[in-house]
């Protein structure tokens, strides 16, 4: 499994022209999944993804974490974050989790989010999505749980 998190001051997500997500400050965090990830896997890293603490102090130190600081989620499922690009041009997606699969997981993660953040909010699961953000920093992470 793999989490894009952006720290943001404002995200949103449209579908057809229509605002179906939208967040102030908090995470717009991209997600991928792969046949091979579980629930257990999952749990991990919405625990980690919840308590990193890149949110500036008063000293201008990285040490709040999204509850601390009252943030927002915004998630969007991204099979494209399992793309292979080792042969030619064209990326396979061959490694990126079976559709059905993903979406169960995809709604697992939104779900336990939710059980931790007031206000969790997400794409359309394989809809044409347009995502704008302003990333904050910027600060981006990238956790894959074949790294944790």
């Amino acid at each position: 499994m793999r989490f894009v998190i952006q720290r943001v001051t404002h995200a949103d997500v449209k579908v057809d022209g229509e605002t179906i997500g939208e967040i102030g400050k908090g995470f717009m965090v991209l997600i991928g999944v792969c046949d091979s990830d579980t629930k257990e896997i999952a749990d991990k890293m919405v625990k980690k993804m919840l308590g990193l603490r890149i949110f500036e102090d008063e000293q201008g130190k990285t040490n709040l974490s999204l509850d601390t600081v009252g943030g927002s989620l915004l998630l969007i499922s991204q099979f494209t974050l399992y793309a292979n690009c080792k042969k030619g041009n064209r990326p396979s997606f061959i490694e990126a989790g079976e559709p059905k699969m993903a979406e169960e997981m995809y709604e697992y993660i939104i779900a336990k989010c939710k059980e931790s953040v007031e206000t969790v909010e997400k794409g359309s699961f394989g809809a044409d999505m347009k995502v704008s953000l302003t990333n904050d920093g910027p600060f981006t992470i990238i956790l894959d749980s074949d790294k944790l």
